[in-house]
């Protein structure tokens, strides 16, 4: 259970008191139209493909690389898929997970410097503004205020929160003394809102 339980964690941090019945698409089904001639309808005039997973990952990884963060950082939804259970419950949250898996990306770099210090910047902080920026400068808008607390007396805590077309970026940085992290957790608002109470209290426990 050790990969379905960190996965369920992971998506309970991305979106807190979010809620899913049935399917993650990126769009409303679009309108019907009546059947036309192949003269009637030209390529200009279709509809621009959905922003789906595959684009937020594109994205991501073009931010990242041109931070200078390692490549292969990026996962897919819930990889390796989690595993069932033993209980119901277990079962039941295995499930859930791997029905989300298609509206989740996540990125997650860590850092250990044994020159970092609480009174030295930390690099792989500056890096995650850097990544931040790229992600801002290909379309991804700023919700909110970012926040940076400190932990203890050798920490600090960054959160900032970024949307497009759809999807919400959860962006992290944690620096405790001579380790830090950097995550950004991506997650489909259309398939996350409709999770139920009940889902959203399997992923919460």
């Amino acid at each position: 259970m050790r990969t379905t339980q960190t996965k369920a964690r992971w998506l309970v941090t991305a979106v807190a008191g979010a809620a899913l019945s049935a399917g993650c698409g990126s769009t409303a089904p679009s309108t019907p139209t009546a059947p036309s001639t192949p003269t009637a309808v030209s390529s200009a005039t279709a509809s621009p493909a959905p922003f789906g997973q595959q684009n937020v990952q594109a994205d991501l990884e073009a931010a990242a690389a041109a931070a200078g963060a390692p490549e292969g950082l990026t996962e897919l939804g819930s990889d390796p898929a989690p595993e069932p259970g033993e209980t119901e419950k277990e079962r039941k949250l295995a499930a859930l997970i791997a029905r989300l898996s298609p509206c989740t990306v996540s990125w997650t770099h860590d850092r250990a410097d044994s020159a970092s210090s609480a009174s030295k910047s930390d690099p792989s902080r500056k890096q995650l503004d850097v990544l931040l920026s790229n992600l801002a400068a290909r379309g991804w808008k700023k919700s909110g205020a970012a926040k940076e607390l400190p932990v203890g007396h050798h920490g600090t805590y960054f959160t900032a929160t970024y949307k497009k077309q759809g999807w919400t970026l959860y962006a992290r940085h944690n620096t405790l003394s001579t380790w830090s992290q950097s995550t950004a957790a991506v997650t489909e608002d259309a398939c996350f809102d409709r999770l139920t109470d009940e889902e959203a209290a399997l992923l919460e426990d």
